[in-house]
Formats: C-alpha cells, structure tokens, sequence
C-alpha cells in the first residue's frame, strides 16, 4: 500500500515535468518561427536552387522555429507512451491556449509607446546605419494574424493526429518497437504540420506562392523525419530514465494503463 501512495506523486510529477518541457518549447519554436533561416549560410557553401515546380527553385530553406520541434514531437511521444492519447490532447490544448495567449501579450506589448531614451540609445546599428528599433520590435514581435491563427491551427491538428497514429500503432505493435511508433507517428503527423502552417499563414493569409509553401514545406518535413530517426536513441534513453525514476513495475503499470487512455 505504501509503495502505491509513493508512485502517485511520481506519477504526477512525471506528467508536469514532461508537459512543462512540452509547453515551453513549442512556445519557443512559435515565437521565434517568423523568421526563415538559410540552411546554406549557415553551412557557408552556395545555394542548391535545384529545379523546382514550374520556374521555382528549391533551397535549404526554413522557419527557425523547425529547429527546436523535434523536441516537441519526441516529448509529445513520451507523453502519449506513458499518458496515453488522452494526455497528449489535453496537454495540446493547453498548449495551444497558452500560444495563443503568449501572443496576445506581445501583440499588446507591440502597442505600448516606447520611451524618447531608449529610442535614442537604439538609433544606430553597430555599422552607424539609422535604426528605428520600436518600428523593428514591432515587426519581429507582432508576426501577423495569419501567422498566429495558422501556428495555433497546424500545433493543435499536428499534435491530434501525432497522438492517435501513435496510439493506433501501440496497439499494432502490441507495445513492441518504440523506435517504430515514435518515428511513424512523426512521419504522418510532421507531414500535416510542416505543411498546414504555411498554407493558412503565408498563402491563405499571406502574399506567398503555393509553389513558396510546398518548397519550404517540404524542406521543413524532411528535416523533421531525418532529425526524428537521428533522434530516436534519446526517446529509448528518456524511457530507461522514467522507468528508473518510476520504478520498473510502475512503469509497466502506467504504460499498460496508457493504452486505455
């Protein structure tokens, strides 16, 4: 009886542990996610262009905000393992609420009038170029409906179908090949989200071509489903670790109860 008192706080533990590392990195890659970064810069070799849909062409070539998902998907697949489908969808939510309020205060943030002294003390750049630093504030911060509405859309639906294909193939599997349901369920569900925020963010709502989103659409998914399969010995790591902290018979308890879930 005593050991079943002792592995409820564990539990619970475990649970805001992994929603809190959850939240706060897909809080992260939505900030910081208005930016497309140049793979090819940073490697300092030239652009691939490679032939592309009509007389587009295709470069390395995606948000900032991709780099850090990774975490999420792995995170969310740790969650689903031990909370079931039910955990990470109402994890989601909560996520998704919580985006959604972290950018109703910047946006608010973005309309306060800035202070004479720190527009001064920010007029140049390190080159002496003029700068209006509240104008660039506003622009990095205040990153658009468009953006908002299709970061909350493509986490919440990406998130929802990662946790059902996961759990479809948990009970496929009969809870054998972790590496399998982890990286399968990254793989359908990245294919929705790569592509879902793009389109309602910068085509629908934005000035972008279709040919622009399926590029870098689909130079986000690949990145995603190779750091996945790179990344796979850590989901089997985070799994030796919880099983260790929850006690390898509370472990089997809470992954068995999980199916359920």
């Amino acid at each position: 009886m005593e050991h079943i008192q002792d592995d409820i706080p564990k539990k619970h533990t475990l649970f805001i542990v992994l929603s809190t590392l959850f939240i706060t990195n897909a809080l992260i890659a939505e900030v910081i996610g208005a930016k497309i970064l140049s793979v090819e810069k940073i490697l300092n070799i030239p652009a691939l262009a490679l032939p592309f849909i009509g007389d587009s062409k295709l470069n390395l070539e995606m948000s900032v905000g991709v780099l850090i998902w990774p975490i999420v998907f792995i995170l969310s697949d740790i969650i689903n393992e031990y909370f079931g489908k039910s955990g990470v969808k109402r994890i989601s939510i909560i996520g998704a609420a919580m985006i959604a309020y972290a950018f109703f205060i910047v946006f608010l943030s973005t309309k306060t009038p800035p202070a004479d002294f720190w527009l001064q003390n920010n007029a140049l750049d390190p080159d002496g170029n003029s700068v209006n630093i509240n104008h660039a504030y506003t622009t990095i911060f205040r990153q658009g409906l468009g953006i908002i509405i299709g970061s909350i859309t493509a986490f919440l639906v990406g998130q929802l179908v990662d946790a059902y294909t996961f759990h479809y193939l948990r009970v496929l599997t009969q809870h054998k090949w972790l590496w399998l349901r982890a990286t399968g369920s990254t793989v359908v569900s990245q294919l929705v989200d790569s592509f879902l925020i793009l389109f309602i963010a910068f085509y629908l709502l934005g000035n972008w071509s279709m040919n622009q989103v399926i590029a870098v659409g689909l130079i986000q998914y690949l990145y995603k489903i190779i750091l996945a399969i790179i990344l796979t010995p850590v989901i089997y790591l985070m799994h030796s670790i919880i099983d260790k902290y929850l006690g390898r018979k509370a472990s089997l308890k809470l992954i068995a109860e999980a199916k359920d879930l």
